[in-house]
């Protein structure tokens, strides 16, 4: 067992104290670091750094870091969340961990969609029906997985089918 228990912190983001979500910080007592190039191949890391080494992922639209001794939890509802989201991930890591010699390290994090292409499939009115003030910031939040194409109440059917077409291969679920 590699991580046998973790310090928790439970806070409000300092941008703004007055944000209704919390983030959590899990401090672990022992380096995880060798764990981390297998646990992005088990889990798909969105984005994995060799120096210092984490790997972040995305799960249930919340932004899970992994370093070497701490995990960081964005965007949670309350401790409660955060608590769920920590006994499913120690459980991942301790088992990939006992399963290492059978999976194969992945030392690089899943290739991301360009905003760009993104928006160039968009009406681009910024007529706000989607709940953003522009195309582009809906465009940053469709690369990032939190938007999909059925949110763009102003696009077409076929750009639809073309935004999800250019999607696919990114794996993103919104």
């Amino acid at each position: 067992m590699l991580v046998k228990g973790y310090r928790k912190e439970i806070f409000r983001p300092d941008c703004n104290p007055n944000f209704q979500s919390v983030h959590c910080h899990a401090y672990l007592g022992t380096d995880i670091s060798g764990v981390l190039p297998y646990l992005n191949t088990v889990l798909g890391g969105s984005t994995y750094t060799q120096d210092p080494p984490s790997v972040t992922f995305k799960v249930h639209g919340k932004l899970i870091t992994v370093h070497s001794q701490k995990i960081a939890i964005n965007a949670l509802k309350d401790e409660e969340e955060a608590d769920k989201i920590l006994r499913w991930l120690t459980q991942e890591i301790n088992d990939t961990w006992e399963k290492r010699e059978q999976i194969k390290p992945s030392f690089e994090g899943i290739p991301k969609p360009r905003v760009l292409e993104i928006l160039k499939l968009l009406p681009r009115n910024n007529c706000r029906r989607c709940g953003q003030t522009t195309c582009m910031v809906y465009s940053l939040l469709v690369a990032d997985g939190v938007k999909g194409p059925k949110d763009c109440p102003g696009l077409s059917d076929p750009s639809r089918t073309k935004l999800q077409d250019y999607l696919e291969p990114f794996c993103l679920e919104p």
